[in-house]
Order: C-alpha cells, then sequence, then structure tokens
C-alpha cells in the first residue's frame, strides 16, 4: 500500500529580509511552515530568490519564539497573562505623561514589521498621549534620503522601479554593495549589462558588486561630496548640463555653479586622480538615461543629507530624472523601511509624510482620528538616535517594537547605559534579544508569516503579506496589541479586527495612499504609490512633469565638502568602515537560527589590507583586537587587497562587534549616526 501524499498549502506572501520585496510562497504542511517556492509570477523576482529569501522559513517555528509575557520582577523575568501586561503597561504610560507630559514619552517601530504595525504604533502614540515621540529605524539607514530627497525633489523616496534600470544607458552604483545587500535588485542590474547597459560603480571597497562593474572608481572613504563637486564642476566647464531642464525644471543653479568652482581638482581629498574625475562626469552628463543608485554607503555619515543632495544635484544638472532608465534610487535595507516611513512612524509627519507643522493637516487627523480639535502637537519629536541620548531625561518610558538597538545602535555600551536610566521600557518583538535584558515587560509578538498585511519596498511598490500560520502559544498579532492598549485606554478609533481594517484606517487620512487598496494588491504586480484614487493607476515614476515641491521646480544645492567627524590620527590611525553580508540581516535575530546561513557565516570579521596584515604580523585568520575611542572588539582577520591600506571593512550584524566601535556623531539635518566611518587601532593578539 501506497504512503498516503502530504497536503502542501502554498501562501504567497512577500520576503521579510531587505527591501526589494521578493514575492515567495510559503508552504504549509499540517499548520506548519515547510519551506519556500519563489512566486513565478512576481514581477519583481521573477521566480528568483537569494540565500536569504530561500531559507526565510526556517525562523518561524524556532523553540525559542517568545510565547507569553513576560513582566520584570525584581531581578528575574516571570510569565504573565496579557490583561496583567496590558493593566501595568497603559498605566504606566499615563502616568509619566499625566506627571511629566508627552515629551516624557519615547515610541520606536522596526522597518521589518508591517505597514499596518507601523501606522497603529505611531496613531496609539498620537491619540493617547498627544506626542511626536516616534521615529522608526529608518533613522539609522535611509534618515537621510527621506531629508535629502525631499529637499531636492519634494519627495523622499527612490524615483524609478528596479527593472527601469533595463531601459538606462549608464547604471551608477554608488556606495552600494547590490549584489551581497539586494540580490534581487542587482540581478536586474546584470540584466542590463548582459544587454549592454555600461554599469559604473563608486566604492572605497572592491566589492562583489565592483567585481560586475564596467568600471570600479575607487575614492578614499566618506569624500562623496567632494567627488560629486567636481564631477558637476567639469560637466559645466565643458558646457554639458542639460541647459533646457534646469532652466525650466529647477532653481539655484548659481548657487551650485559658484560652490562646485573650487572642486576642479581634488585628488588630495578622494585620491580620484582629476583625468578619471573628468572621463566619469562626460560619461554620466552625455548618457540619454542614466540612473544613479545608491545605499548606505551615502546614507550613514555625519554628511548623509548632504551626500544625497549631492546625488540629487547631478541628476538634475543632467536631466536624468522624470524619464524611464533616469532617476536617484536609495536602495532600502530592511522589508519595510520604505513602509515605515510612509505610514507616519516619523517624528514630524503623519502617513503620506503629511507634516505636523501644518495646522490645516493637524485639524484633518484630529477630524479623521475623532480627537478635540487643537489636542494634536505641532513640535517635532526627539528622533530615534535622540532619544536614546534622553533616556532618563527627559525621557521616563520607552516603547520598542521589533528593534534590538543594543546591537544595531553606533556605541553599544552607551546605548546599554542609556536604556538602564528608563523608569519604564516595553520589548515588543518575536525573540529574545539582547535589549530585552533592560525591558520591564516584554511582549511576543507574530512574525511575517503570521498576519496579514503589507510592506512597501525601497520602489515605493506596496506588496501583500499573508497570514500563513497560526502565531506561537499566546503570542499576539502586534496591531491587535496596540488596538488593545488604545480601547483599555477608553480610546475610540481602534476597533481593528483584521490587517484590512487597519489599512483602510490609514487610507482614509492619507492622499497620496487612498487608491492603494487590498483588491489592487491582489494583482502580482501590485501598485506604486502615490496613487490618490481607487481608478489611479500608481505612479512608478516620480517627477515627470514637475517636481513635489510647492512650486514645482526642483532645488540645486552648492554643498562644500567636510570632513567626517572623526578621521585617522597617530593613536586610531585606521578608518573603519561597516556594511553586510549575504548571508546575514540586521542582528541575525532572524538569519542565524537558519542552519545553512549561520554555517556560511557563524562569527564575525574584519576586512584587512595586505600590507597592514604585514606590518602587524597578522596573518589570514587569525584573531585580532580592534578599538575606538567607545570600545574594543576581538574578530577575525580576512587579509585581502580589496581595500586600501589603513582601510577596515567589518560586517554590522554581530553583537560585541562594529557597533562596540562605531560613532554616535549625528548629521546635523537627520541625526543620523556616523555608522559608516570610525577611527579605530588594531593589534594582534599575543598568545601567553
Amino acid at each position: 500500500m501506497s504512503a498516503e501524499i502530504p497536503t502542501l498549502t502554498y501562501v504567497p506572501t512577500t520576503c521579510p529580509y531587505c527591501g526589494v520585496g521578493c514575492g515567495l510562497n510559503l508552504v504549509v504542511q499540517d499548520g506548519k511552515c515547510v519551506g519556500v517556492e519563489p512566486y513565478k509570477r512576481s514581477p519583481i523576482n521573477e521566480g528568483k530568490l537569494c540565500p536569504k529569501g530561500a531559507t526565510c522559513w526556517e525562523f518561524v517555528h524556532s523553540p525559542d519564539r517568545l510565547t507569553t509575557p513576560l513582566i520584570k520582577k525584581g531581578d528575574k523575568f516571570e510569565k504573565a497573562s496579557w490583561d496583567e501586561a496590558f493593566d501595568l503597561i497603559a498605566k504606566k504610560f499615563k502616568e509619566t505623561s499625566d506627571k511629566l507630559g508627552p515629551k516624557s514619552l519615547g515610541f520606536q517601530v522596526s522597518c521589518r514589521t508591517v505597514n499596518e504595525d507601523c501606522y497603529a504604533m505611531q496613531k496609539w502614540a498620537r491619540v493617547a498621549f498627544k506626542t511626536n515621540n516616534i521615529d522608526n529605524c529608518a533613522r539609522i539607514c535611509h534618515g537621510p534620503s527621506v531629508a535629502g530627497l525631499s529637499l531636492c525633489f519634494g519627495s523622499g523616496a527612490a524615483t524609478n522601479p528596479f527593472e527601469d534600470v533595463l531601459n538606462s544607458d549608464l547604471i551608477v552604483l554608488w556606495g552600494s554593495n547590490a549584489v551581497e545587500a539586494h540580490p534581487l535588485a542587482a540581478r536586474r542590474v546584470i540584466q542590463a549589462k548582459k544587454k549592454g547597459i555600461k554599469v559604473v560603480v563608486l566604492d572605497p571597497r572592491y566589492s562583489p558588486t565592483a567585481r560586475l562593474a564596467d568600471k570600479w572608481i575607487r575614492f578614499n572613504p566618506s569624500t562623496h561630496i567632494a567627488l560629486a563637486n567636481s564631477m558637476m564642476y567639469w560637466i559645466i566647464r565643458e558646457g554639458l548640463e542639460d541647459k533646457e531642464f534646469v532652466k525650466k525644471r529647477t532653481k539655484g543653479f548659481e548657487d551650485l555653479k559658484k560652490t562646485v568652482e573650487k572642486y576642479a581638482d581634488v585628488e588630495s581629498i578622494t585620491g580620484v586622480p582629476t583625468e578619471k574625475v573628468k572621463e566619469f562626469a562626460r560619461e554620466y552628463a552625455n548618457a540619454k538615461s542614466a540612473v544613479i543608485i545608491y545605499c548606505l554607503g551615502i546614507t550613514e555619515l555625519t554628511t548623509g543629507t548632504d551626500n544625497v543632495r549631492s546625488m540629487g544635484n547631478l541628476s538634475m544638472l543632467t536631466g536624468n530624472i522624470g524619464r524611464p532608465g533616469t532617476g536617484v534610487n536609495p536602495l532600502r535595507g530592511q522589508n519595510n523601511v520604505q513602509g515605515a516611513c510612509d505610514m507616519g512612524a516619523y517624528p514630524n509627519v503623519y502617513s503620506g509624510y503629511q507634516k505636523c507643522e501644518v495646522a490645516d493637516i493637524r485639524a484633518s487627523m484630529e477630524k479623521s482620528w475623532g480627537m478635540p480639535a487643537g489636542s494634536l502637537p505641532d513640535w517635532y519629536g526627539v528622533t530615534l538616535t535622540e532619544q536614546i541620548n534622553q533616556c532618563g531625561d527627559p525621557i521616563k518610558a520607552m516603547y520598542i517594537l521589533g528593534l534590538n538597538p543594543v546591537v544595531s545602535y553606533p556605541d553599544s555600551n552607551h546605548v546599554k547605559a542609556s536604556l538602564e536610566k528608563l523608569d519604564f521600557l516595553v520589548v515588543q518583538d518575536i525573540f529574545w534579544t539582547e535589549t530585552c535584558e533592560f525591558a520591564d515587560v516584554v511582549l511576543p509578538g507574530a512574525c511575517f508569516a503570521e498576519k496579514d498585511g503589507t510592506f512597501t519596498s525601497g520602489e515605493r511598490r506596496v506588496n501583500r503579506v499573508r497570514k500563513a500560520v497560526d502565531a506561537p502559544g499566546e503570542s499576539k498579532i502586534d496591531y491587535l496589541v496596540f488596538a488593545e492598549l488604545a480601547q483599555r485606554m477608553g480610546l475610540k478609533g481602534f476597533d481593528w479586527k483584521t490587517g484590512k481594517d487597519v489599512w483602510d484606517d490609514m487610507r482614509a487620512c492619507t492622499p497620496s495612499m487612498r487608491g492603494v487598496t487590498y483588491e489592487k494588491m491582489e494583482k502580482p504586480e501590485s501598485v506604486h504609490w502615490p496613487c490618490p484614487a481607487e481608478d489611479h493607476p500608481g505612479t512608478p515614476i516620480l517627477h515627470c512633469e514637475k517636481f513635489a515641491c510647492a512650486d514645482g521646480l526642483g532645488n540645486f544645492f552648492g554643498i562644500e565638502y567636510r570632513p567626517p567627524a572623526e578621521v585617522a590620527d597617530k593613536d586610531y590611525p585606521y578608518t573603519l568602515m561597516t556594511g553586510r553580508v549575504i548571508f546575514h540581516y540586521h542582528t541575525r535575530t532572524q538569519t542565524d537560527r537558519c542552519e545553512v546561513l549561520h554555517y556560511e557565516v557563524p562569527e564575525s570579521y574584519i576586512q584587512i589590507n595586505t600590507q597592514d596584515a604585514k606590518e602587524l604580523g597578522i596573518k589570514n585568520g587569525e584573531k585580532i583586537k580592534v578599538r575606538s575611542r567607545r570600545g574594543e572588539t576581538i574578530t577575525k582577520a580576512r587579509v585581502t587587497d580589496d581595500l586600501a591600506p589603513k582601510v577596515l571593512y567589518m560586517a554590522m550584524h554581530f553583537d560585541k562587534g562594529a557597533n562596540n566601535l562605531t560613532n554616535t556623531a549625528l548629521d546635523p539635518l537627520s541625526k543620523m549616526p556616523e555608522l559608516k566611518h570610525c577611527a579605530v587601532a588594531v593589534e594582534k593578539i599575543r598568545e601567553a
């Protein structure tokens, strides 16, 4: 007698890792995820997945998932009921707010959870406590993109879809290692190269992405502005700017022209010979359709917003925006980093980037949310990194959803010391993380496979997330946690039962999203915002006829180069850069529970130049100590010529790793910490 064939169910959903938004099917058997099958109808990834996407089901049923609320009593955490946890949280936050005001609370939202969770948390914070102290972890990845692109173009999002690179004749990847960080976006670049489209990569490191380029331009770390200014100097000097576009669609050109006149020769700053800069400037200016793709190599610096504005300057100067195959496109590192910002989990805007400072917008939101007139604040709330600095004074209570700041924020020792100063901390997550140690209440949430909702990818495409299995134990869907907390506080407008309920609540008060319905998202191609009406098709390419600025004109900015906050010196003679590897994601909370991914990269390492290693007597694979002014870490050396002498590279995924060393200095505009650049010392560990 033949064995019974098991019944398998295929649930189409969206990958929970990077911001490309690949479609996949979760394979379910007997109520458990047992595998992944690429979603072949997806126009995004065309049935292909990277190593992370192919194994994303493995962490769902990990035995160490959080399954019940935990409350700290004395020095120990004890299991508690949801009623006990809800009552304690509502009481503590209300008492703190009533006694010390709305600036005594902090709310931090993950970019890894669904849009509906992000909207629910920020609505609860604003309606219940009248505070704008809410932020998300875009602050430490693409906060400068939101700020910089908004200043240039009036909208802080990618201008063109991923597949649009196939319509380019020049692709520029600047500060982006897409092959490892965004493999399926890189696949589009590879497809373009096979069509004969030229690819140029600008990166201090000979990364896997640099290896696929037709031209690799190595420059000194953190000198983007000087290099971009020099390019623009030569473009203007040789009359290669798009004069018609500059005249009709922009303003501020004279300021830009005056600024870049000082940057004819920047080799002493960037390390790039002037002739090489001229050659690349001509290539970019003469391209019919050139696109700039960038990532955290541009943003995670104290000059992050200015770096992004420099990319905007280049695109407008040459008319490379508002058409197929052009644009300025940030690759988003997390699955919903675009969406968390879109949902208003930000200290100065509501959903759809409606500004809190505008009285008419506040009045509209108060009406939509059933609040008394004049009750919403107009002040700019405290950003994520500033919230950490304000722990204890004035912030006394904090709520962290799906974030692990002890590992992912700069200067881990500072983060730990700050969290210790809080009177009350709630952490809501799917696993016990290093940050949970500092909590008073830990709540078990639901992962992407256990809820209905949406992710918004880096190309502004809103994709469905569908429930495949039940969450373990007593875990709750995260947006329903906020609904319950709000209802216990007597608040109206939180009677959600499904993800669609939350989404429709958001659509009703968000003009740019009003036409993005769940019904539209049932189609494989989904829809790009802005989509202001249900009969609107969505907007794949932005700024086609005018920019999103109030007057419709793009803004040039004359930006001076300034060095990073901390440069190498005699005590700390090496420059450390950080980044990603293809096998891990963020703080490895999920990927390290996937056996194959852990096997590939089980521990941290640091890349060091061959010459430097020889001088220090360091051999490949040996353990070394790396020190900065903030801390130290011990890791393994990987000796390579991919980096210039005196430059190091370390993956950011590991506890007691790169962020023991990184700098908390902030970009003045976006409050981005300088995660990509700090000065360190290296020493060989000598056996006793």
